[in-house]
């Protein structure tokens, strides 16, 4: 579905391999913008999607403002879905954990769409405590 690997090398060697959806393109303040192609996933509908970055705000002007919405709509048409979210952006352990670190962030995904996941995976990076 989509991968946002942020330029990381190692990012991208992981994905090698997997069929990736095009991304379509939005403009944004004069800006073209790649973006996640929720119809393409729709078209294709795989038993399988990985979507990554599930807090993403969507481009102004697209079907849903967040990527958990996409991710919603693409479960309603029977497709499973593996998501990536970092703790901070899960609605109630927002102001835990930017208490913790100092560092807020305003993407969030309501504690709802984590409640409602069949298996939940916690990773932690290499050489954190």
């Amino acid at each position: 579905g989509v991968i946002e690997t942020h330029g990381r090398v190692e990012t991208q060697a992981l994905v090698q391999g997997l069929e990736i959806l095009p991304l379509r393109q939005a403009t944004h303040r004069e800006r073209i913008l790649d973006e996640f192609d929720l119809d393409a996933a729709l078209a294709r509908k795989p038993r399988l999607i990985l979507v990554d970055e599930l807090a993403h705000s969507n481009v102004a002007g697209s079907r849903h403002p967040k990527r958990w919405q996409d991710v919603e709509e693409l479960l309603d048409a029977g497709i499973d879905v593996w998501s990536t979210v970092n703790v901070q952006h899960l609605e109630t352990l927002n102001d835990i954990v930017s208490g913790i670190t100092g560092i807020r962030v305003w993407e969030t995904v309501p504690d709802r769409v984590f409640d409602d996941a069949d298996e939940v995976v916690i990773d932690r990076p290499e050489g954190a405590a």
